[in-house]
């Protein structure tokens, strides 16, 4: 998912700023691709901090959402990609049944696209993509 992030550069030529969707997320850096790293990880601390506690990192918005908040004036725009997958928790074993054919395809799929590593990942990723679906 794509967080907006928002910096400023301060008179001694380093950046910083926060990340508008996640109240007290802020980051800094030297450079600017200093500070969107740190917004990185500062994300990635929050999103770990809040999965622990059993909660589902905060929905991201656009850019066009903040637009015209009076904190995100005379500042830069940029966007973060942030894998939310690994904030789901603990990963569970469980016994499913498919049919034999349907597990046949569904092992080929994975294999021709290993952005999914296994047939797993690939169920998990359908299921959170139908889940996003129906909850909007």
């Amino acid at each position: 998912m794509k967080y907006p992030i928002y910096l400023h550069q301060a008179n001694d030529g380093t950046f910083s700023g926060f990340v508008p969707d996640v109240v007290g997320c802020y980051f800094a850096g030297d450079t600017i691709d200093d500070a969107i790293t740190d917004a990185a990880n500062a994300l990635d601390t929050y999103f770990v901090y809040m999965s622990e506690k059993g909660n589902a990192p905060a929905e991201a918005k656009t850019i066009a959402a903040h637009i015209d908040d009076e904190d995100c004036t005379g500042g830069s725009w940029a966007y973060v990609d942030i894998d939310l997958t690994k904030y789901d928790g603990r990963a569970t074993k469980l016994n499913i049944t498919l049919p034999q054919f349907l597990l046949a395809r569904i092992d080929d799929f994975v294999n021709e696209h290993r952005e999914y590593h296994s047939r797993s990942g690939f169920l998990a990723e359908l299921a959170r993509r139908e889940l996003a679906k129906h909850s909007q």
